[in-house]
């Protein structure tokens, strides 16, 4: 049985009446009456990383089910659709055993399919003090395709989007073998030279993981990996737009540089995300959130991840970087679903897409969205007037 939508046009700001099963059928022009349709539609957001949420570690072999499936929903009601589960950087077992969790949750949870595809943010990074972040120096490791096997064997195949650091020897013939499989790599956390980025693109790599972050605080002027990623037009960056990781004068110049059509908004989101201010472990390493949302390893000012929202994300990308409402929502939509090849996402408000969708109330002045519905393959999901 099929859902019919009324409200406007994200892009144009147009009415449009929706239809849809668990693909979208039908979009047209609404021409009967306007008044009450004060609601905006568009596809669901696409959450490439995200580490944790309400109080749930995705890097932990032993969260329970049930707790992935709470935080879960709690994402639903910030517009997310689909996420990729990201686990960081750990021991092989640690790592394989958080993997097993995760494809385990897709496979059995009610709304596991929110969980597209896992990504792996590790370990194959830089173990330098400022690109390495806040992952743990002990476990940083060049790339082996031995290891690389047993990852996806233990995550059920269901490893898509891979960070690395191609400053290793070797990272060029190990990315070309990845790629092979239909993953896609992205280059972060690294100290790579203008020649490894160079030949890691080459080799098939297509991301910049959060680039502007996990990096060295001081850099040459030039040339440096910052610069070199931005200049490559055949790399899609993702950016952490929460106002503490970038500046908004970084985001700026970084989205011009990039354009809007090679830039991706992730959270980076952590446990802590959606709980309230005070002190979390991650897995062996403690952090605190602090009440203006800025998450750091507890032992220092360093950042360690973020307790960014989705739907904050759109609005900051609006209110910081001064994007329009369809350019900040193609960053978390059409833009996500090409980055990280997610089929039946890369149209947007297209017939036959999957009826991934959000609707939300904007407020033109303050420049913030405020999410009201969501579906999931044509399933509602999320529902703030109930």
């Amino acid at each position: 049985m099929s859902t019919k939508c009324f409200g406007l046009d994200y892009r144009t700001g147009s009415p449009l009446l929706l239809e849809f099963s668990e693909a979208i059928e039908t979009v047209d022009d609404w021409t009967g009456p306007t008044e009450g349709i004060d609601t905006y539609l568009a596809p669901g957001f696409i959450d490439l990383q995200v580490n944790g949420f309400a109080g749930v570690d995705y890097c932990s072999p032993h969260s329970p089910l049930e707790e992935i499936a709470r935080s879960i929903d709690v994402q639903l009601a910030t517009g997310v659709t689909r996420i990729f589960p990201t686990v960081i950087t750990g021991s092989e077992a640690d790592m394989q055993g958080a993997f097993r969790n995760l494809a385990r949750a897709k496979r059995s949870l009610p709304l596991g399919q929110v969980f597209e595809a896992i990504h792996a943010e590790g370990p194959f990074i830089s173990a330098e003090d400022g690109p390495r972040g806040a992952h743990p120096v002990a476990q940083c490791r060049p790339p082996a395709i031995e290891e690389w096997r047993r990852m996806q064997d233990a995550a059920e195949g269901e490893i898509r989007l891979l960070t690395l650091s191609p400053e290793y020897e070797g990272s060029a013939r190990f990315i070309e073998q990845v790629v092979s499989e239909g993953v896609v790599v992205s280059i972060g956390h690294t100290k790579a030279t203008a020649e490894q980025i160079a030949d890691a693109v080459r080799a098939g790599a297509s991301m910049s993981t959060h680039l502007g972050n996990g990096a060295h605080a001081i850099l040459p002027r030039h040339p440096n990996y910052i610069w070199e990623q931005l200049a490559e037009d055949r790399l899609t960056a993702s950016f952490i737009a929460d106002g503490i990781h970038l500046p908004a004068s970084f985001l700026k110049v970084a989205l011009r540089a990039k354009g809007i059509e090679r830039s991706v908004l992730v959270t980076d989101a952590v446990m802590p995300a959606g709980c309230e201010p005070g002190d979390y472990q991650l897995g062996e390493v403690p952090v605190t959130l602090h009440p203006a949302g800025k998450v750091t390893l507890r032992d220092g000012n360093r950042l360690a991840g973020s307790a960014l929202r989705m739907d904050a994300g759109v609005s900051n990308l609006m209110r910081l970087a001064g994007l329009s409402l369809r350019d900040a929502v193609t960053m978390a939509t059409i833009n996500a679903a090409r980055a990280g090849r997610l089929g039946g996402r890369m149209r947007g408000l297209n017939p036959g897409e999957r009826a991934d969708l959000v609707e939300f109330r904007f407020e033109a002045k303050t420049r913030t969205i405020d999410v009201q519905r969501t579906w999931i393959s044509g399933r509602l999901v999320y529902d703030k007037r109930r």
